[in-house]
């Protein structure tokens, strides 16, 4: 089950964290976010450990959310195995995307992650070897598929090493953008997403074979 009651949800905020003792960052985000009026808060491995997911109340505590937050520690250049779980069984097509898949248009998307390496590892000289805007496609097709609008994403990179100064500072932003939405000055600026058309000869009816 969700984590509010609140009947007025400004945002569903899904956080996904293998460990919540270990976190350094991600457990206070948590935690912040439980704490602002009109935020809906779902701990995805608590709720679902088993890895068993209430598709149904999953999708209707988003459409209920003008804002959907993604909230997850980078784990190999991606999102933790349960939140992309989540993508695959909630985002259908027919509901998300595709022919009659409309539920989400109109909505917007936040990416709030934080990585192990410091921003100088993601740079063409550094061990990551790419900036880490190149990582982040998977995340804005997802919103276009679906008709989301892509927010620019909250990021603090090296968490392990960031002092206690740094990680207040941007929990603090994290729970004063998420109490605001939307009244973020810069979504004037931003233009809405499209639908997007997807062809329903690229989506055969299934059958018990393998793709």
């Amino acid at each position: 089950m969700d984590e509010s009651a609140n009947p007025r949800v400004g945002s569903y905020v899904l956080a996904a964290h293998p460990n919540w003792r270990e976190s350094r960052v991600n457990r206070l985000l948590l935690e912040r976010a439980r704490g602002v009026a009109g935020a809906r808060v779902q701990d995805l491995y608590g709720a679902y450990p088993d890895y068993d997911i209430d598709v149904a109340a999953e999708q209707a505590n988003v459409q209920a959310a003008p804002l959907v937050v993604l909230l997850h520690p980078i784990q190999w250049y991606s999102m933790p195995a349960l939140m992309k779980l989540w993508l695959d069984e909630v985002l259908r097509y027919g509901w998300a995307y595709g022919s009659g898949g409309t539920a989400l248009q109109g909505k917007d998307l936040w990416l709030v992650a934080t990585t192990g390496g410091p921003e100088t590892s993601y740079h063409p000289q550094g061990y990551n070897r790419f900036f880490f805007d190149a990582f982040l496609p998977p995340y804005e097709q997802t919103a276009y598929l679906c008709g989301m609008r892509f927010l620019p994403p909250l990021l603090l990179h090296g968490a392990h090493r960031a002092s206690t100064q740094e990680v207040q500072a941007h929990v603090d932003v994290f729970g004063d953008r998420l109490a605001t939405y939307p009244g973020w000055p810069e979504l004037a600026d931003l233009p809405a997403c499209p639908g997007c058309d997807v062809p329903v000869a690229d989506r055969p009816v299934p059958h018990d074979g393998a793709d």
